[in-house]
């Protein structure tokens, strides 16, 4: 199996001896691991990289891994999380699932069965992520209206007033959808970047402002104007677009 066909599983577990043997059955299973034994230590990897899946310990030193999840979902990062304890209390394994994470396994457990959910939720994950088309935009989304034309994004397309049909690219999409959905208020390059590519996308302000051009053109081409979306200097945009006349 190639490195880029092996997925990416961190591992959050304070029990030296355990964290050991799951890394070694997963290794063994095709998998790679990174292990921390704090949540801080994991938060700041994960800030950072890209995982396929975290394996995480409610009881930890510094933290707990109900704290370190929140922490992870208010900074938009979604990995996919199996939950690891030793208490049999049904009320935190509820907690867990109603917080969004994928599964919950109590020890002790068979390692063979750990592989097996973790590869579960990892099928469950890739095939969320087939009508993806950005971070932001499913195929499966509705049609919606933006300055008078039509964006069909499950099939990647703006209908524009003028009878015209025409093709849009996937990150262009993306940057309409959240323009569409965040008008009247100051947005960030950070904050568009990361919502259309994703937190750990490694993208420059000049190729966000390429695709912005492209999108500016696609729509002057067809007769509509771009210009209530507006640069705010040294922070990012603005989009206002004209208020409806509530009489029409």
């Amino acid at each position: 199996m190639s490195a880029l066909s092996r997925p990416l599983i961190v591992v959050v577990e304070d029990d030296e001896e355990l964290a050991d043997l799951i890394c070694q059955h997963l290794e063994g299973a095709g998998m790679q691991t990174q292990r921390y034994a704090r949540c801080a230590h994991a938060l700041r990897f994960l800030e950072r990289n890209f995982a396929n899946l975290l394996l995480l310990d409610l009881n930890l030193p510094d933290s707990n891994g109900f704290q370190l999840f929140a922490e992870l979902r208010q900074r938009d990062i979604l990995v996919p999380t199996i939950f690891l304890t030793g208490n049999t209390i049904e009320t935190d394994k509820v907690k867990g699932l109603e917080m969004g994470g994928d599964d919950y396994i109590t020890k002790p457990f068979s390692y063979p069965e750990l592989v097996a959910r973790i590869n579960a939720v990892l099928r469950r994950t890739e095939a969320k992520g087939d009508f993806n088309l950005t971070k932001n935009v499913r195929t499966v989304d509705q049609p919606f209206d933006f300055l008078g034309a039509k964006i069909h994004p499950e099939r990647m397309e703006v209908e524009f007033p003028n009878g015209t049909t025409s093709p849009i690219g996937r990150k262009e999409l993306g940057i309409i959808a959240y323009l569409n959905t965040h008008r009247h208020v100051v947005i960030t390059r950070k904050e568009l970047i990361h919502s259309v590519w994703g937190i750990h996308a490694d993208v420059r302000s000049r190729s966000l402002d390429q695709y912005i051009v492209k999108v500016r053109s696609a729509f002057s081409a067809n007769g509509l104007s771009l210009d209530c979306f507006k640069t705010v200097h040294g922070i990012g945009y603005i989009f206002e677009p004209p208020v409806p006349d509530a009489a029409s």
